[in-house]
């Protein structure tokens, strides 16, 4: 049995991804996680895990993660959130690195009225960020960020607005990656997936179509070269 076999199954999760229509365009909610806790220390969207009672009344495993979103929000932002407004853009599944790893389904959906307040407890801060300040601030090293935090940030930039974002999510089905580590010979980091030419061989020189993002500790950058 290899490693990746012995590992115990990722953990269902849920994540929502809540925006709002800025002074100066799109903005998302970023929770700022303690320490102790899963991805501590680093920025995110409210989410956790779906406990048994999401799952119930037969709810099908997305219902069940829209449940799990609409809980999370309230208990990590305390935001109300509307279930039906929530759309499911992506499913995350993390490397087979170590044993707590979350399958995420990620959910968008326009921010409900209300302030936002935090326990501080498992949330240190909040703040709502225009995707592309809070990418820079990663590359200037001021926040830590997951790659399925960043590749959300980047998708969110494209948009002016929260019609806009929530119009192409709704038109397509939810986007599935499941990442793999690789590095290539001059030791950089990199998370692939699906339709990258390294993706099954964990060969990051592999020649060949690029999905990739580079992780280095002053950029991080996306590479689609060749994909169709």
């Amino acid at each position: 049995m290899t490693g990746a076999e012995a590992l115990p199954p990722p953990i269902p999760a849920a994540t929502v991804v809540l925006v709002r229509d800025g002074a100066d365009g799109l903005e998302t909610l970023m929770l700022h996680r303690t320490s102790k806790v899963a991805f501590g220390g680093m920025w995110a969207f409210a989410g956790g895990r779906i406990d048994p009672d999401d799952a119930a009344d037969g709810r099908s495993e997305q219902d069940a993660a829209r449940h799990a979103a609409v809980r999370e929000a309230r208990e990590e932002a305390d935001l109300a959130c509307d279930a039906d407004a929530l759309v499911p853009f992506a499913h995350w599944v993390p490397p087979p690195i170590v044993a707590r790893r979350y399958a995420t389904w990620f959910f968008v959906a326009p921010a409900p009225p209300g302030a936002v307040t935090v326990d501080g407890g498992e949330i240190h801060d909040s703040a709502w960020m225009r995707p592309v300040d809070a990418l820079a601030r990663r590359d200037a090293q001021e926040i830590e960020l997951a790659p399925p935090t960043w590749m959300t940030l980047r998708y969110l930039a494209d948009f002016p607005d929260v019609a806009g974002v929530v119009a192409d999510a709704s038109s397509r089905p939810p986007t599935f990656y499941e990442t793999h580590i690789a590095h290539d010979g001059t030791g950089a980091m990199y998370a692939l997936w699906a339709g990258d030419a390294g993706y099954d061989s964990g060969d990051a020189d592999a020649p060949g179509a690029r999905h990739r993002l580079l992780m280095s500790a002053d950029r991080w950058l996306l590479d689609r070269r060749g994909l169709g």
